[in-house]
């Protein structure tokens, strides 16, 4: 899909092209297409060819979607038709980065477990409620094979070599590629909160954690305080001497970024994004978000400048 991301589909190719390599034996062979069989240019702005359009990709043992920025942009009727055809045909479908979004619009998780980045988690969650959505770093269900793009697609990719080719098959390749481990999909998307803030103090990541988990329904600072076993002065004082800010402007930050990154890689309505970010109305929010951001949630939308 146009603004596709580089990382994750070379992640996704390179394994099965160690895979034949490594064992000498044409394991895999694979092809790339673009909705109407123009080359197509990544979000990085590298323009890759393709072999062919989607009616090229019909028949296949499986298609890998790979999308990245703006995916709401990109799911047109042809597309979503195509893609239940090659599912009635049993053809097993994948979506890098965020076009399990593509593959959910087409109806096509259903019943599946599935994931895609965390930043697109609560967008994705929003518009498809009754999808089992979850936070892992890659989900192989049946035939239905999702990831949180980036380097989750090779870890991915290894793992179904290892279900198809067997373990060893799977490390040569991962050792090829100087990967040193192959991680589980259970595994956590982001690093670690005390990597991400530079900070060690356990009560403040507690704190933090607790707004990361909190945006659509935001917790009091004095309840934000009680659950880490702290007054709301002392999280006054953790707040100003290691991130130099006041946990509730801190806090605030947190939802508006959020918001402002629906805004952006979604069509959801700028009430939906209010109230999917903590706010109540969305008079206060664009209140808020012009205070921070100096342009109001439509005109951020429409890439006005003030």
């Amino acid at each position: 899909m146009p603004d596709f991301s580089m990382i994750g589909f070379t992640s996704a190719v390179e394994p099965l092209r160690l895979a034949n390599r490594v064992t000498e034996q044409t394991l895999y062979s694979g092809m790339s297409f673009s909705v109407d069989g123009a080359p197509v240019t990544a979000s990085n702005g590298v323009t890759v060819m393709v072999d062919g359009d989607l009616n090229d990709a019909l028949k296949l043992h499986a298609v890998f979607v790979c999308s990245g920025l703006e995916v709401h942009k990109y799911c047109d009727k042809a597309l979503l038709s195509c893609l239940r055809h090659m599912a009635s045909h049993g053809t097993g479908l994948g979506g890098i980065c965020t076009a399990s979004h593509i593959l959910a619009k087409a109806g096509l998780l259903d019943n599946h477990a599935c994931t895609i980045h965390w930043e697109n988690l609560t967008a994705m969650s929003e518009e498809f409620p009754d999808l089992e959505i979850t936070s892992e770093l890659f989900e192989i269900d049946r035939n239905r094979y999702t990831c949180a793009g980036g380097t989750a697609a090779l870890d991915m990719m290894l793992n179904w070599i290892s279900i198809q080719q067997g373990a060893n098959v799977a490390a040569d390749v991962a050792d090829e590629m100087l990967h040193h481990r192959i991680r589980d999909g259970h595994e956590s998307q982001r690093m670690e909160l005390r990597t991400r803030l530079g900070v060690a103090h356990p009560k403040l990541l507690a704190v933090v954690g607790l707004m990361e988990e909190n945006l659509e329904e935001p917790l009091s600072c004095a309840e934000l305080a009680k659950q880490a076993g702290l007054s709301t002065r002392q999280l006054e004082r953790l707040f100003r001497k290691y991130i130099r800010n006041a946990p509730t402007r801190y806090y605030l930050g947190l939802r508006l970024n959020r918001a402002r990154f629906l805004l952006h890689q979604t069509s959801l309505p700028v009430l939906s994004i209010a109230l999917a970010s903590g706010f109540v109305s969305a008079s206060h929010f664009s209140k808020c978000y012009r205070e921070l951001f100096k342009l109001t949630p439509s005109q951020e939308r429409k890439g006005t400048i003030l």
